[in-house]
């Protein structure tokens, strides 16, 4: 265990000395190697360091031009990611990160940028939890855990029609990995809208053995009233029609109760209810984006849980579903079509099975 630590014990470990060796990635040091950061020469006519010469700031960021896939991280391990913070230009779902490990063809990270990270309408909203932190105005800090053996290959490929810039910072370390450290692992999928009686799928296909995470959904809701009725089912190692786990409402599973409402007085007898945002370590509710009554039509919901203190282990296989139910006439249920998107995190043994086709730019924008 010499200098890995796990989530959760970053300050029980930080007084023990360790031969781990720590590294750095960005673009003042493409490769993280020792001794190599800094060294870009500025331009004499167009570099902000034209006057003050290398060292001073010349290459803080890159471009990725329109269509492009830009390797941003190729580490050879063993040894593990500790925290990746970007912030990147453009519309965010059209910037893709995928992450792969020990030289699979096959990504186990594939998500667009701001979903990745917990914010994924396009809009900023302040995230303060352990795993993810988005920050101002557009700092997005990942704190999940990342060990490989072999190599860790980062890419970011630009979707959209026009050059966009990346700022980024990758900092790891190079030490030995435990033989029972599996691989972190993150999925996206949207469905828009979802098909009358359709149960919203988070993951499926996940073959292998390890621990389910977390959870991030951005979820537009398109009918008037309550939409959080529905319930998140966890099918384990071969589980048929019906699930190990089984919550008991959307805002239960996100730590929330009762519509994430707060009543409010507003004078003798009168009262009114409105949602209430919310981050903390392990879920929340951190952005509500509300009607204006002109051009933004739908109410919108950034949600996180995160499964740190309860992670759901499976041994041979996992399948993750949601409902998207509110409520109609006569107390009873009214399924939604609502505009869904979500990325599932967990960890687990390679190989990793094919995720789905990703949608295509259309399908992926935020509207």
């Amino acid at each position: 265990m010499d200098g890995f630590n796990g989530l959760g014990m970053h300050l029980g470990n930080l007084s023990r000395i360790s031969s781990a060796k720590t590294r750095s990635i960005c673009a003042e040091n493409l490769t993280g190697a020792k001794g190599q950061g800094g060294k870009a020469v500025p331009d004499p006519e167009r570099s902000a360091a034209r006057d003050l010469g290398i060292g001073w700031k010349v290459a803080p960021c890159i471009g990725i031009a329109a269509g492009e896939e830009r390797e941003i991280a190729n580490i050879e391990g063993p040894g593990a990611i500790q925290q990746i913070w970007m912030t990147p230009t453009g519309h965010w779902r059209w910037t893709i990160l995928r992450i792969y490990w020990d030289d699979q063809e096959q990504p186990s990270v594939e998500c667009p940028i701001g979903d990745f990270f917990a914010c994924g309408w396009q809009k900023y909203a302040q995230v303060s939890s352990l795993a993810v932190c988005v920050n101002p105005g557009s700092a997005f800090n990942c704190y999940w855990e990342m060990p490989f053996r072999k190599r860790c290959r980062i890419t970011a490929t630009n979707i959209g029609l026009e050059a966009m810039t990346l700022f980024y910072q990758i900092n790891y370390t190079l030490t030995d990995v435990p033989e029972d450290a599996a691989y972190f692992h993150a999925q996206f999928r949207r469905v828009h809208s979802l098909p009358y009686k359709d149960v919203y799928t988070i993951a499926e296909g996940i073959r292998g053995r390890g621990q389910y995470v977390g959870t991030y959904m951005a979820w537009q809701v398109n009918n008037d009233n309550w939409w959080g009725e529905g319930e998140i089912k966890f099918f384990l190692d071969g589980d048929g029609e019906f699930p190990t786990i089984c919550g008991t409402g959307t805002e239960d599973y996100f730590c929330g109760s009762y519509d994430f409402d707060v009543q409010k007085q507003h004078g003798p007898g009168a009262t009114t209810t409105e949602y209430q945002e919310f981050t903390t370590p392990y879920a929340g509710l951190p952005q509500v984006i509300r009607p204006d009554g002109h051009y933004v039509a739908n109410t919108r919901f950034g949600m996180y849980r995160w499964h740190i203190m309860d992670p759901i282990r499976f041994e041979q296989d996992l399948r993750v579903t949601i409902q998207a139910l509110g409520w109609r006439k006569g107390g009873k249920y009214l399924p939604l079509r609502d505009d869904i998107a979500s990325v599932a995190f967990w960890y687990q043994s390679l190989p990793t099975a094919p995720f789905p086709v990703l949608p295509d730019r259309d399908d992926l924008e935020v509207i």
